[in-house]
């Protein structure tokens, strides 16, 4: 195991507690602060899958990753406009 592996995982493991933390950002009351952590949600999920197709060769988890990128955005500012009428 070289040094480049241990790190991807250490990553794998902070991603994973930046996920719960938005995860109970994502509780809060305000819409506002829903759609942040919705955002970074899907920050961490889509690194995470790049990281686990880096790791085990596993071609199809770049794919979810670039579609969670380009539609998270999209879903915000859709609902951004359904909110303002």
């Amino acid at each position: 195991m070289n040094i480049l592996v241990i790190s991807q995982y250490i990553l794998m493991g902070a991603l994973a507690i930046f996920a719960i933390a938005t995860i109970r950002i994502t509780t809060r009351k305000k819409i506002a602060m829903s759609l942040v952590g919705l955002s970074g949600l899907g920050i961490a999920v889509a690194t995470m899958l790049v990281l686990v197709q880096q790791l085990y060769n596993l071609a199809f988890c770049d794919t979810i990753a670039t579609a969670l990128i380009l539609l998270g955005p999209v879903g915000t500012i859709a609902f951004a406009s359904v909110l303002r009428g």
